[in-house]
């Protein structure tokens, strides 16, 4: 049975003359010419369907000279006909068909489907297919129709070769008209034709992928960068070479003028040992310091001098003086001493700046700065010996640039770099000391200082006699009075008299039990107090004190007097 795939075998047709083609059948119906080639009849007679038409050869005469041809009757059969084997149709009888019922029906038959043998991927191309010839269905011929006779037909032209042509993909649509063009379906390089939608959607899907992936891959970059400061070698940025010089009146200037003139001593004698500062007061190797760092050595010690470049020397004691708490001290053999210039500390003002230099904690050339945080602040320190020999009573400027121990007898300058002040003492929290030989407690912003007035004229005196003097009003002071002023007392030490006969005091009228409240009209609240006042001036200087006896208030005039310092 035929299924109407190429089988490869030319196909044989048969036909009948007839004068009229049944109805429904379409008079142009006839194979392609360069389709098949159909051979002339054997025999005048073949069964047929009835009702069928014949189809004319190729080659042969047209449609109209056919239908002129004779037609016999059916009972004369020429002898020398041969019986014709009957035509099988080319598909099995459908009882379902439309009629004629279990019968193939008149129309041509629907193309092949063309199944490609398996599915080309895109990008690979696609070998050209050769186009089977397409066999047209046997007609049925009815069966008492009759043969005609045999007509001389023309040689058929021999067909010539016809190069194979790639045949395109198509899709079939079984519910399509029949000869409609069919979708091509691009193969080769060209990607199938989809829906736009699906084509959208895979973009999205691709953007989302890729978002993905770059957030992943940043996350990871910047988690490493962070972890490890970066991906290449770390170069800070740094300020260039600028110059070094800096403005005389700032901090920075200030202490490049003086620290060359600042010393480091270290003194050590009688079991005990210590470390504290100096400066330079002129080029024959004299320093200024405090009497508590050099106190240790004074009988017998060492005392070494260190200057800010480091260079070392040994020095000795010229003199020294506990009721100012300073004392001079001498190197030899060293050349190039920069003596620190002097100011004056009657010129300075409550806020005024001021840079401490020392080595506190043996720290040497350490540069602290501050103000002035008040004037004439009466201190008193040491006391240390029990006997009273050792306090000294100093009238200070305070000064809230941090001291420590260490920076006693260092100086305390201004804006000029020039000294204004000696560092001796600092009050300690805690335990309420004023003097730095107590503890070992730090700063906590009261610092004093010896005024240089002060300083100068003691240093002189020690340095030109090794003894400093004290100015006195030759009277002795009752130091457990608690009232306001200081009083004579009525008696002095070891039993004698309390106002030195032919003394200043005496002189001026002072008798035992005055109380003395203020001096050149400053208030004094204490013995320690009038001590300080007194001891801040020269001896001879004038004084104007005011006192009180028996509740009236007088004044009295006198002139200091001096003694010697042990």
């Amino acid at each position: 049975m035929n299924d109407g795939k190429p089988t490869g075998q030319k196909p044989k047709w048969w036909s009948r003359p007839t004068s009229t083609p049944p109805a429904g059948i379409p008079e142009s119906q006839v194979a392609d010419e360069g389709d098949f080639t159909l051979a002339a009849p054997a025999t005048p007679e073949a069964p047929s369907t009835p009702d069928a038409p014949s189809a004319p050869a190729p080659g042969s005469v047209p449609q109209q000279a056919e239908a002129e041809a004779p037609v016999e009757p059916q009972d004369q059969v020429p002898p020398q006909a041969q019986p014709q084997p009957q035509a099988q149709p080319l598909h099995e009888p459908d009882e379902y068909r439309t009629p004629p019922y279990g019968e193939p029906g008149p129309w041509a038959p629907a193309p092949p489907v063309q199944r490609p043998v398996a599915t080309p991927a895109h990008g690979v191309p696609v070998p050209p297919q050769p186009v089977p010839p397409q066999p047209m269905p046997p007609q049925p011929v009815p069966p008492h129709a009759v043969a005609p006779p045999a007509v001389p037909q023309p040689a058929a032209p021999v067909p010539q070769p016809v190069a194979p042509q790639p045949a395109p993909w198509v899709q079939y649509d079984p519910w399509g008209s029949p000869g409609a063009p069919a979708a091509p379906l691009s193969v080769g390089t060209e990607p199938l034709v989809e829906p736009r939608r699906s084509r959208r959607g895979l973009a999205l899907v691709g953007a989302l992928i890729f978002a993905l992936i770059t957030g992943i891959v940043g996350g990871a970059i910047g988690a490493y960068v962070e972890r490890n400061g970066g991906i290449t070698t770390v170069e800070l940025p740094q300020a260039g070479v600028e110059d070094s010089d800096r403005a005389p009146e700032s901090v920075a200037g200030i202490a490049a003028s003086a620290l060359p003139s600042v010393v480091t001593l270290h003194v050590s004698g009688a079991g005990s040992s210590g470390t504290g500062t100096g400066f330079v007061l002129d080029t024959q190797g004299h320093i200024l310091t405090n009497n508590h760092v050099v106190d240790a050595a004074a009988s017998s010690g060492d005392i070494s001098v260190t200057f800010s470049s480091g260079e070392t020397a040994s020095a000795k004691l010229v003199g020294k003086d506990s009721g100012y708490d300073l004392a001079v001290v001498k190197v030899t053999g060293v050349s190039g001493l920069k003596p620190l210039p002097l100011g004056n500390s009657d010129n300075v003002r409550v806020g005024d700046p001021v840079v401490a230099i020392g080595a506190p904690f043996d720290l040497q050339n350490t540069v602290t700065s501050g103000i002035i945080s008040a004037k004439e602040r009466p201190i008193t320190a040491g006391g240390e010996k029990g006997d009273g020999s050792d306090v000294s009573y100093v009238d200070a400027l305070q000064t809230d640039a941090p001291i420590n121990p260490g920076n006693s007898g260092g100086p305390l300058v201004d804006s000029k770099a020039r000294v204004i002040g000696i560092n001796s003492a600092i009050r300690a929290a805690g335990d309420g000391s004023s003097g730095e030989g107590g503890g070992q407690s730090g700063s906590i912003g009261l610092g004093f200082a010896i005024p240089i007035n002060q300083g100068k004229r003691v240093a002189e005196e020690l340095i030109n006699t090794g003894k400093a003097t004290h100015p006195v009003i030759g009277v002795s002071l009752d130091m457990q009075f608690n009232g306001d002023g200081a009083r004579v007392g009525e008696k002095g030490k070891d039993g004698t008299a309390s106002v030195t006969p032919g003394g200043p005091a005496a002189k001026a009228g002072i008798r035992p039990g005055d109380v003395i409240t203020k001096v050149d009209g400053q208030r004094v609240h204490s013995g320690e107090e009038l001590i300080v006042k007194i001891r801040a001036h020269r001896p001879g200087d004038r004084l104007e004190l005011t006192l009180k006896r028996d509740g009236k208030e007088q004044t009295k005039t006198l002139t200091l007097g001096s003694s010697q310092s042990d």
